[in-house]
């Protein structure tokens, strides 16, 4: 899948927002091939933290890994799994403070499975921070109907164990919906 969107959100922005810091520990589940967060994230939380880099196409992952080898992304970790499997994700569980879902859950047929297995992931009162698509850049995008609702997303929350803390826009192409383990 094309990151192109990707360009058009500014990781920091989403990091300053649910104040990202030195050592914690994320993942973002289906990370892409430019690791658009991944990278950056790699940086806020430092030496101390860890930033898994989840996905499902293995050439994927080796791009994420020969990047951190040429640039000394030392806590960086490429997992492959498919988060539409419940317990799949080789990531302890209740271990992370934030888990990113960006560009992923148009992409997402259960919805819930995925956001279950990213509740699972989380420590109490982690956060859930799902970018995505409210309208298309030209060709750049999913279908309208393929596009995520974020009061359904909302709706389905509370079933994966997770609360509503907040829905903003995420430039001018996105929304940044914020959800947090009970």
């Amino acid at each position: 899948m094309s990151n192109a969107g990707g360009a058009l959100i500014d990781p920091n922005v989403i990091f300053e927002k649910i104040a990202l810091a030195p050592g914690m520990r994320v993942a973002d589940l289906g990370c892409g091939r430019t690791g658009h967060f991944v990278f950056p994230a790699s940086k806020v939380v430092g030496d101390t933290g860890i930033v898994y880099a989840v996905e499902i196409v293995k050439n994927i992952l080796e791009s994420i890994r020969s990047r951190c080898r040429s640039e000394g992304y030392n806590n960086v970790q490429t997992i492959w799994s498919d988060i539409e499997v419940a317990g799949k994700t080789a990531i302890p569980g209740g271990s992370l403070n934030v888990c990113f879902l960006v560009n992923v859950l148009f992409l997402i047929k259960n919805k819930l499975v995925t956001l279950t297995e990213a509740s699972r992931l989380l420590q109490k009162d982690g956060l859930v921070v799902i970018v995505d698509w409210q309208k298309n850049l030209g060709p750049l995008g999913p279908t309208p109907a393929q596009r995520v609702d974020p009061e359904e997303v909302k709706k389905l929350s509370s079933a994966a164990g997770l609360e509503f803390q907040e829905l903003f826009p995420a430039g001018e192409y996105h929304f940044c919906l914020i959800l947090r383990k009970a």
